[in-house]
């Protein structure tokens, strides 16, 4: 679900023991490792997450896609979630955010930059697919989810644009 929160730019609210909350942004909510690794969020101790606030939907289709090893119960190796606004054959917007790639979800300006006032085919979502894996490196094990990533990001691109693209 996060990842569908980052392409949506939702923002957590959070309580403190002292009853007082804040919001924190969906992209500012998760720490990067670091010297703590155990410790994945800003919240501090006591606070807990009481509502998740999304702003106005923006314009467009949306779709999410979760690729695994296996159907059941299995974590994502990529998610994408997307979301496509096309005037006429045109990408007037677009939102890009992956899973199981970092340390949290993450939203590729990178790609929705590609994506904007482009015709919406297939070059171009390999184009913005290109755009959001620039200088990603694998870690050996891993090396095949860039890959995985870029078509994954392109085949639910050209579902949220309902394009006909052939095979990916």
């Amino acid at each position: 679900m996060a990842v569908a929160l980052a392409a949506l730019d939702a923002q957590i609210e959070v309580l403190n023991p002292n009853r007082s909350t804040r919001r924190v942004a969906i992209n500012r909510f998760y720490r990067p490792p670091g010297s703590t690794p155990h410790i994945e969020t800003v919240l501090a101790p006591g606070e807990m997450i009481t509502a998740v606030i999304l702003p106005p939907p923006p314009p467009g289709r949306q779709r999410y896609r979760k690729v695994r090893d296996r159907a059941s119960y299995e974590f994502a190796l990529v998610s994408v979630a997307v979301i496509v606004a096309t005037d006429g054959k045109t990408i007037s917007a677009a939102r890009v955010s992956f899973g199981a790639v970092a340390y949290k979800p993450w939203r590729s300006i990178e790609a929705e930059a590609a994506l904007k006032g482009r015709p919406a085919t297939l070059s171009t979502y390999q184009a913005a697919a290109d755009a959001a894996v620039k200088g990603s490196a694998g870690r050996g094990h891993n090396d095949f989810k860039i890959e995985l990533a870029k078509r994954t990001l392109a085949r639910t691109l050209a579902d949220a644009a309902q394009t006909s693209t052939g095979k990916l």
